[in-house]
Formats: C-alpha cells, sequence, structure tokens
C-alpha cells in the first residue's frame, strides 16, 4: 500500500506538467464478474475440497497407526517392530508429500490457480489498453497487486535514468588508479606505527621501574 501510495504521489505531482492521467483496475474484481471465470474457479474449488477431504481421511489413519503402535510396540520384536515402525514413517511421508505437492507454493492448487486465469489474461490486458486510450490514460494501477498493468512509453524514464548513472559512473582508468594504494603513505605510516610502538615501550618501562603500575 505505502508502495502504490509513493507511486500515485509522484505521478500526480507531475500531472498539472504532463496532463497525465492515471487509472486504477481491479483485476480480481473483473475475473470475478466473468461467468465463465466463475464456473472455471468453482470446479477448482470442488476439487481443492476433496483433496483436503483426502488429506484428513490419510491424517486421521495416520493417528491411528501411530498411536496403535505406540500402545503396543512394547509388546513387538525382531522384524515384526520395524515393520510396524516402517508403515508409520512412511505415512507420515507420504502426508508431508501429498501436503507439498498439492498445497504448497509450487503445488497443484497454487498452479490450477494460475492456468486458471492465464485465458482471460490477454482479454483483461486488451480492454484495459482500448479503455486506457480511450480516456487518455498515461498509467494504469492494478488495485489487487499495486503493480503496473498499462503504461504509455513516453512516461517511462527508465532509459533516462540509466544514462544518467552511467553518465556519471568514474571511468574505469580514474577508478583504477584511485584503488591503487600510497607506497609512500604505507612506508609512512608503517615508520609511524613502530615510533608510536617504541615510545609506548618506553613509557610502560618507566611506570614499571618506578611502580606505578598497579595490578587490577
Amino acid at each position: 500500500m505505502k508502495k502504490l501510495a509513493f507511486i500515485v504521489t509522484i505521478l500526480f505531482t507531475t500531472t498539472h506538467i504532463y496532463a497525465q492521467k492515471i487509472g486504477v483496475v481491479d483485476t480480481n474484481y473483473v475475473l470475478s464478474k466473468l461467468p465463465q471465470y466463475k464456473e472455471a474457479e468453482n470446479r477448482l474449488n470442488t476439487q481443492v475440497t476433496q483433496w483436503q477431504a483426502d488429506l484428513q481421511k490419510l491424517q486421521a489413519e495416520y493417528e491411528r497407526k501411530r498411536e496403535a503402535f505406540e500402545n503396543e510396540k512394547v509388546l513387538l520384536v525382531g522384524e515384526q517392530l520395524k515393520l510396524r515402525e516402517k508403515e508409520v514413517v512412511d505415512m507420515e511421508a507420504s502426508i508431508r508429500n501429498t501436503i507439498g505437492a498439492r498445497f504448497g507454493t509450487n503445488g497443484e492448487v497454487n498452479q490450477l490457480r494460475s492456468n486458471l486465469t492465464k485465458p482471460y489474461q490477454d482479454q483483461i490486458w486488451n480492454a484495459i489498453q482500448t479503455v486506457s486510450t480511450k480516456n487518455n490514460l498515461g498509467i494504469v494501477l492494478d488495485k489487487t497487486t499495486n503493480n503496473v498493468l498499462f503504461l504509455d512509453k513516453k512516461y517511462d524514464y527508465t532509459e533516462a535514468v540509466l544514462n544518467l548513472l552511467v553518465k556519471n559512473l568514474p571511468k574505469a582508468e580514474e577508478s583504477k588508479n584511485n584503488s591503487l594504494p600510497n607506497r609512500g603513505g604505507v612506508k609512512s605510516g608503517r615508520e609511524s606505527l613502530k615510533g608510536k610502538a617504541g615510545n609506548m615501550l618506553k613509557k610502560a618501562t618507566s611506570s614499571v621501574s618506578k611502580g606505578e603500575i598497579k595490578a587490577d
């Protein structure tokens, strides 16, 4: 929200100068009003609900087997103990894999939702371009994501900023020369450090001889 407020503030500051107009579109709202999208979303939600139910059943079965194993493992020996323990461990791993594969960041649910919007992205983009041209909009922002949906090229100053930065960068040769150490300065610094060390040693020796140094 702060990012959007900053962009809008900057753009409104220059509105009087360039007479540009800014538009805002809520893409989620637009999608929710498309009948075809709503039908596809309902089918996806039905599938997700079924997957969630399957996962709950699997988790309930795992808890039952794990509890039974904990109660009976004192009676199990040898291969029978290993087999029952492996069964519980494998089921736990299966649940984790299922959660990751279906409900993880790159899981099936997110992928299906992404694929769900793809057929309508071009339609929305074309509609935004048409509305922007008709209403003389220089920039269109997405209310949902704060992203720029449409930008008139004459308001894009990316290259101007890059050129200014490149122009102000120091030349490679100058930068190389500036990075080289001053040999005379290093030598002088070493001599100075050596002199200070000698003085400190003399003072410490003098203090010891006078009994001025006390133990903490």
